[in-house]
């Protein structure tokens, strides 16, 4: 027996086509959708602030839609996916409307909770958890900023519940990436949860394909010779002893090949004897990738531990206010113009009274893009002028917003008149990165039709 996995999408704002052009050309069993990165749960704790029923990565609305006809063409088809981010009940609402409306009403849609520790913190603390930041080994309690987000990384077990209780489709909050494809496995295999190689196994398989693109061609150093407008994303083909294919659809652009998936494979992984994930410890030292035929490349000899009794946290708390400014700079001086905008806007800024906790000024053209690797050329003439600052103070960010433009006529000239628009006053989440003993949590798994839903 043979499962067909394939990922339609590796971070939210990847392409919109990619899933439905998946299915088109490829028969899967399952489609999974990985929407979620620390940032990407700090954007939405965001968004849940302005409205308690958002929260969730809605492009999965406008993904779903567009399955819809496979949906319906194609009745082995089931969807795994972590959009429901902040809110994952809120998104199969909305999921299941657009369900009901296409006559897919009694579509089985199963809810993974349980990974939102926000309205648990104070709790936790009590019962000794300490969540000191992995960074510097300080306890939670010693900031003083409001958190606005703490998701635990749950495992595959939840999906693997709620594809046994029938749902077609399966959403999540924040699951490890791995994890969508873990769960599928296990329950079409009806591996155990302790078969540590198998897990193993599929949790490879699983880091494999969960960034889309990148195991097919995308972010390649070989791009030139790929063709990337219409690059095919990746599907896992797994046995029943967790050995794995990597493929693509036929026809499709990009390419599959040993160094396109040992690339993937080490992306991302910290310690390759230890890549740690919430169902097992993998060992990547282990696994062998080799090519098979054209776009074909079979991944095997992945082993595994017993998973750690700690999960991983994505906190996130308040600090403070940013803004950013640009200009375009024309001219054989660019360089120095450039500079002279700087100290003129920093100037201004201290006579009005303002010096910043965090500011930052690159020239992009120039070398910022890695600083200290090439020296600008000779004969440029033109560089992207970026200042931004951060601070606690909302009013002092505002005030930044309001220097640039008067450069246009009180500067120097050469400026073109590319003054953006004021820039955007943004509230800062910052990232405290910790831990959570597993036994402390309960996730599980809630699944009804979609007219129950909606």
């Amino acid at each position: 027996m043979t499962i067909r996995i394939g990922n339609g999408a590796g971070f939210w704002g990847d392409n919109l086509d990619a899933p439905r052009r998946l299915v088109e050309t490829s028969r899967l069993d399952y489609l999974t959708l990985e929407y979620l990165a620390e940032l990407t749960l700090s954007i939405l704790a965001r968004l849940r602030e302005k409205d308690p029923s958002a929260g969730y990565a809605h492009d999965f609305l406008s993904v779903l839609k567009s399955l819809v006809p496979a949906l319906k063409a194609q009745p082995q088809l089931k969807i795994v996916t972590n959009a429901g981010g902040m809110n994952p009940t809120s998104c199969a609402q909305a999921a299941a409307k657009i369900l009901a409306e296409a006559g897919l009403g009694d579509t089985m849609i199963g809810v993974v909770s349980g990974d939102d520790l926000l309205p648990r913190l104070a709790e936790l603390q009590q019962a000794g958890c300490r969540f000191e930041n992995l960074d510097d080994g300080r306890p939670l309690a010693d900031l003083q900023q409001p958190i606005v987000s703490a998701n635990a990384y749950l495992g595959a077990q939840p999906i693997a519940e709620a594809l046994g209780q029938g749902a077609r489709i399966v959403i999540t909050g924040r699951v490890a990436d791995a994890s969508l494809t873990v769960g599928p496995a296990v329950h079409e295999f009806g591996w155990s949860w302790t078969d540590w190689n198998k897990l193993a196994a599929a949790s490879v398989a699983g880091h494999l394909i969960e960034c889309g693109a990148q195991a097919t061609g995308g972010y390649s150093h070989g791009w030139h010779a790929l063709d990337l407008a219409e690059v095919g994303y990746p599907i896992a083909e797994i046995e029943g002893d967790g050995s794995t294919a990597i493929t693509k659809p036929q026809g499709s652009g990009g390419k599959v090949s040993r160094d396109t998936v040992r690339s993937q494979l080490l992306y991302e992984i910290g310690d390759p004897r230890h890549y740690l994930t919430p169902d097992v410890d993998c060992d990547f030292t282990t696994v062998h990738v080799d090519d098979d035929l054209t776009d074909h490349v079979r991944v095997h000899g992945a082993h595994g531990t017993a998973a750690p009794d700690t999960l991983k946290v994505s906190l996130a708390y308040r600090d403070g206010f940013m803004a950013d400014g640009r200009l375009l700079v024309y001219g054989h001086d660019c360089v120095a113009k450039a500079y002279e905008c700087a100290r003129i806007i920093w100037a201004k800024l201290r006579d009005a009274g303002f010096e910043y906790s965090r500011s930052h000024v690159e020239l992009l053209g120039a070398g910022s893009g890695v600083p200290g690797l090439h020296k600008p050329p000779a004969d440029l003439h033109e560089v992207f002028l970026r200042l931004a600052v951060h601070d606690p103070r909302r009013e002092a960010v505002e005030r930044f917003t309001r220097e640039f433009a008067p450069l246009a006529t009180s500067g120097p000239a050469g400026l073109a008149g590319y003054t953006q628009a004021r820039g955007e006053v943004r509230p800062v989440f910052a990232y405290w990165p910790t831990l959570v003993p597993r036994k402390f949590l309960t996730p599980t798994p809630t699944v009804h039709t979609a007219k129950e839903w909606a």
